[in-house]
């Protein structure tokens, strides 16, 4: 019965073998995405580093007597910056590999890995859940950066921050539960 079905089915023309050549070798596309992915997430991880290494000198500077101003307002504020910088990076190099390995290539060395790594991604929905969790943790950094800012005018600002704290522990807690029950799945 299955010879019968693969009789029946009519050969492909030229023409469509070579559009379908053309449709199976468009995926290469993506390159387009994959490589500036990659490389903004290097210039991101080189401007961290940066960052960091900047913060390092002037707090030797500070406590050497040589640097100018006070750091205490400051390097709390600036190793937050570069935290959420590397989080970007993170976030291009989780997107540029796990396109890659949607279109592409499975990656081998990942392959090795456990699936829950974050360069093993099997659909879209992976990977954006995997982006998500890198972003939202972005996002969180930055609330804090802002909360290390603020300057309390009225009690009702101290309430807003609670409340503020609040939602952000039942975010991360919703978040925390979801990936739970998925992981069960």
């Amino acid at each position: 019965m299955r010879e019968e079905k693969e009789r029946e089915k009519p050969l492909p023309s030229k023409l469509e073998n070579r559009f379908e050549f053309f449709l199976w070798n468009s995926r290469l596309l993506v390159m387009l995405a994959v490589v500036p992915s990659l490389l903004g997430a290097t210039v991101l991880f080189l401007i961290g580093t940066a960052d960091v290494f900047g913060i390092v000198v002037d707090t030797i500077s500070y406590y050497l007597g040589v640097g100018s101003g006070d750091i205490h307002d400051t390097v709390i504020p600036k190793i937050i910056i570069a935290v959420d910088i590397y989080l970007i990076a993170i976030v291009l190099l989780i997107f540029g590999s796990g396109i890659y390995r949607l279109f592409i290539s499975p990656i081998d060395q990942s392959e090795d890995r456990t699936p829950s790594h974050p360069f093993n991604v099997g659909s879209f929905d992976q990977l954006k859940d995997k982006i998500a969790r890198v972003v939202i943790l972005a996002v969180i950094i930055e609330f804090f950066r802002a909360v290390v800012d603020i300057r309390f005018q009225t009690p009702l600002d101290a309430i807003y921050l609670a409340v503020s704290v609040l939602a952000l522990a039942g975010g991360l807690y919703l978040m925390s539960h979801a990936h739970r029950k998925d992981s069960h799945d």
